[in-house]
């Protein structure tokens, strides 16, 4: 459980510097800094789960839950909402060193 708490905050960080990468890009580009929100990034991606996950919150979980919460979330910098939580787990889940007595 351990190992798998761990890979998955690695990748989470290697998901912010990708997305922190991508904003760096666009800045060379065009010579202006904008950041990647994270619901922009998630719609890139795949925007037929954006819309399956907004529908599944409003309708069967809670759907105050989506405009307050998870909205507000998604316009949050994706390099910053990738990294807090992965650096979280990371810290979490690190190996930690035995102590000979």
């Amino acid at each position: 459980m351990m190992i798998v708490g761990r890979i998955f905050g690695w990748l989470l960080i290697a998901a912010a510097l990708a997305a922190a990468g991508r904003e760096l890009a666009s800045w060379f580009e065009t010579g202006a800094y904008r950041t990647v929100a994270a619901g922009e990034l998630w719609y890139d991606l795949d925007p037929a789960s954006l819309n399956l996950v907004q529908a599944v919150v409003q309708r069967y979980l809670l759907p105050e839950l989506w405009d307050p919460v998870i909205a507000t979330a998604l316009l949050a910098p994706a390099w910053a909402l990738l990294s807090i939580p992965g650096l979280a787990l990371a810290v979490l889940f690190r190996r930690r060193r035995r102590h000979r007595w």
